[in-house]
């Protein structure tokens, strides 16, 4: 088991990231203020979070579904990285693509965080790479069944 060190904004403690259940993948982040998240703008949206977990470890801010389907919010940048050497507050960048204004209130679950670890790669400049059966195609090159 890793240790993650979480260090909340002064005033903050409150909303500490946590899961729902224990057997959850996601721990749940929260809005430290109160706001509206108007269509079709990008909204920075603060959780009060600073985090420090060790090195060979991501943290990945992803968007809750419920929020998704009922009201047509995301996270803009899906899923947002964390990466272990950043020490500043979480924020999570937030899009309404529905038609109406969405209100946050401080305390609301806003999205959810996994840690993962990352393998080590090494990345190796070649000439050629080998063939597969679908070569290069993509963007839908399978068909719509």
């Amino acid at each position: 088991m890793i240790q993650v060190k979480i260090k909340m904004l002064e005033g903050c403690e409150d909303l500490l990231p946590a899961k729902a259940h224990h057997d959850d993948a996601a721990f749940d982040l929260r809005s430290r203020v109160d706001m509206v998240v108007e269509p079709g703008t990008p909204h920075l949206v603060a959780t009060g979070v600073f985090m420090e977990f060790p090195v060979g470890y991501e943290a990945q801010v992803r968007p809750r579904s419920g929020m998704a389907l009922k009201h047509a919010l995301t996270v803009l940048n899906t899923p947002g990285t964390i990466d272990a050497g950043y020490r500043g507050e979480v924020s999570v960048i937030m899009l309404n693509a529905g038609k109406k204004l969405y209100e946050i209130k401080r305390g609301d679950r806003i999205a959810q965080m996994v840690i993962n670890q990352l393998p080590e790669v090494e990345i190796i400049a070649v000439d050629v790479l080998s063939d597969t059966d679908r070569g290069a195609g993509g963007f839908g090159s399978t068909g719509k069944k």
